[in-house]
């Protein structure tokens, strides 16, 4: 057994010193990003529900019993379309009544002018004394106004007849039918026979705190954030499954005005609705750009470690490839990443890949972090 152990001790003083080195472990591979400013949108997720951007209701304009329904309920309808028809009879009636009352009118003017031109040729040759003249002109004057009035009942008359077919005052999706075949309709009844929603485009009416738009003013005020060009706030629809409508919509005004009770701001909003998606009293949520933020700094998400007490942490690459972690305050989140307030300087490398197997001090390998090649899930922590 002394023998071996003296054996062993002389291997062991032979090896090269290198060989014994070779054991060691070499630096882990880190994915590291290098922090570059960048402008980023403030953006806020508000709740709000879609509203038809036109509301219609359908009446009768005279009265009268309803024939027909023309209109599929839950369509699209155009506007002019008729959608009910009421019994004309009494209506064309009173049409031919009119057309008589204007043929007797203009026969009565005929025969006014007629007697005019006689009065007139015999006060030219001093037959007739010039008051009988007069009198004809003022006979013709009358049949004139005649006319007229019978030509505005007749147009009346036509009116009426052309409102026994209710026709669609605007286009949009027709609801439920409210009275049926058979029914008494009259033109100063208070219940309406349809209703029309225009719902192409919509609105979308969401409410923000006022203190929060207060604190916006300010800060672009004191030019930590910039306001949006005008028209150019983006504005999009969020549904309750997380899934974003796929039309960008614009932002059309905020009411001047703070609701009493809950202290929330009335907003609006408007987007395209052609393949009719989006139905009025729909629950969402609108996303707004209300400020931008220049020269900000932004990090991924998965790059953030915590600590015990809960304080927000990244790994700096520092001298030498040493990771070195340091307290960052954040902001809100954008998308994957974290907007960082304080604890960052443009220039400076993060470790983002592998950050929980790290420990202060460690020397690491760096390597270019791509979100692309993060995306794609062909890099793991």
């Amino acid at each position: 057994m002394r023998r071996l152990g003296a054996i062993a001790v002389i291997f062991s003083m032979a090896m090269p010193a290198g060989a014994q080195g070779a054991s060691e472990m070499p630096p882990p591979a880190i994915a590291v990003l290098q922090v570059e400013p960048r402008t980023v949108p403030v953006i806020r997720d508000l709740p709000g529900r879609i509203a038809a951007t036109r509301v219609a209701e359908v009446r009768a304009r005279v009265s009268g019993i309803l024939q027909e329904r023309v209109f599929q309920q839950g369509t699209l309808v155009k506007q002019g379309d008729v959608l009910y028809r009421i019994d004309p009879k009494l209506f064309e009636v009173r049409v031919a009544s009119a057309q008589a009352a204007l043929q007797k009118a203009k026969a009565l003017k005929i025969n006014s002018e007629q007697h005019l031109a006689r009065q007139k040729t015999l006060r030219d040759r001093e037959v007739a004394s010039g008051i009988n003249f007069e009198n004809a002109e003022l006979a013709v004057a009358q049949a004139d106004a005649d006319v007229g009035l019978a030509e505005a009942a007749l147009a009346e008359a036509r009116i009426n007849l052309d409102y026994t077919q209710v026709r669609a005052p605007i286009t949009g999706i027709i609801g439920a039918a409210l009275v049926t075949e058979g029914a008494l309709v009259t033109a100063d009844a208070a219940q309406n026979l349809a209703l029309i929603q225009q719902i192409d485009p919509v609105y979308a009416d969401f409410t923000q705190s006022a203190q929060e738009l207060l604190a916006l003013k300010r800060s672009v005020d004191a030019g930590t954030l910039a306001s949006p060009e005008p028209g150019q706030a983006r504005v999009e629809l969020v549904f309750d499954d997380g899934a974003t409508y796929a039309q960008a919509g614009s932002l059309l005004f905020a009411s001047a005005s703070v609701d009493a009770t809950t202290g929330q701001v009335t907003l609006r909003a408007e987007f395209p609705n052609a393949k009719g998606d989006l139905l009025p009293g729909m629950y969402v949520r609108v996303r707004l750009e209300q400020a931008v933020r220049e020269g900000a700094i932004v990090v991924p998400q998965r790059a953030i470690v915590r600590t015990q007490e809960g304080r927000a942490q990244v790994y700096v690459i520092a001298a030498e490839d040493t990771a070195e972690p340091r307290d960052i305050e954040l902001g809100e989140a954008i998308g994957s990443d974290w907007l960082v307030l304080s604890g960052l300087k443009a220039g400076e490398k993060i470790a983002v890949d592998g950050v929980q197997k790290l420990q202060p001090g460690a020397k690491v390998a760096p390597e270019p972090w791509s979100p692309a090649i993060e995306a794609n899930g062909s890099k793991s922590q």
